[in-house]
């Protein structure tokens, strides 16, 4: 989920839909809104030789697009064996067990809620499904069982709605908190610094080809944010919803209550600091 569109100094993104590494291939969902912005980022992940392909984030229950799906892997040659969520919120899981059912195939998730099949995903996972290698890292924050993918051999890293590609996602208080999120982008960015990844595969918006670029910017926008509802809660602005008024004036009013989820968590995050 997003609450704003693309915002001054921030990277721009580049393709939406379609192949964007050498191992991955993005099919858009058809549930574009201001909250999912083009729509959810279905992803197609595999080896250039292999036969064989994981999907991330099958999305929303639409039997057309979940079809879809399937096509594009089966006209490059592949059948769908596994599929893998970032996260459980509808626009990204809510598919998937009919997925599953079409492709029959095991659904990997952080919440066992979500699962089907004997196996999860945790922290320091390596999924080697047709020699693909996508290593797993627990990014919290978005929500409290929010994942990403790393592919080392392209460089990159599925990010589900811890970072998108265009605007700025929602701390999905109470399930999300602050504190988490922020760790998770300083993890993103150790991979940038470390592993050589330069490359985003977000679960909303375009594919930003500077991944440092973009979670420094993360970085500074929630910073820059905090401080910003910290003063406004110094200024008198008692509740969330005068708080968002007066901090995300500059943001669409019908995703305000979106809004007003990132700062119950802002200010969780503040009192739990002392900071107010």
């Amino acid at each position: 989920m997003t609450y704003a569109s693309a915002l001054p100094g921030q990277p721009r993104g580049g393709t939406i839909g379609g192949p964007a590494t050498d191992r991955a291939v993005c099919v858009l969902a058809p549930n574009a809104s201001p909250m999912t912005l083009d729509g959810t980022n279905t992803w197609i992940v595999a080896e250039p030789d292999s036969d064989l392909a994981v999907v991330i984030d099958p999305g929303p229950l639409d039997d057309a697009h979940l079809k879809e799906v399937i096509a594009t892997a089966e006209r490059a040659g592949r059948r769908v064996a596994l599929t893998l969520l970032t996260h459980g919120h509808p626009d990204h899981a809510e598919g998937a067990a009919r997925f599953a059912e079409l492709t029959r195939t095991s659904v990997r998730a952080l919440d066992p809620a979500l699962r089907l099949g004997d196996e999860g995903l945790e922290l320091g996972d390596v999924i080697t499904t047709g020699g693909l290698e996508l290593r797993v890292v627990s990014t919290p924050g978005h929500t409290a069982d929010s994942l990403s993918f790393h592919l080392p051999a392209d460089g990159a890293v599925l990010t589900g709605d811890t970072v998108l590609g265009r605007g700025t996602t929602v701390v999905a208080h109470p399930d999300g908190r602050l504190g988490d999120y922020l760790d998770s982008l300083r993890r993103l960015r150790s991979l940038t610094v470390d592993d050589g990844v330069d490359t985003v595969l977000p679960g909303h918006g375009p594919v930003l080809n500077d991944a440092r670029g973009a979670v420094e910017y993360y970085l500074a926008h929630r910073a820059n944010r905090l401080a910003q509802v910290e003063t406004a809660v110094e200024d008198g602005y008692g509740s969330p919803a005068e708080v968002v008024a007066h901090v995300y004036a500059d943001v669409d009013r019908s995703l305000w209550p979106a809004a007003e989820l990132s700062v119950r968590a802002q200010l969780d995050y503040l009192r739990e600091h002392g900071l107010i």
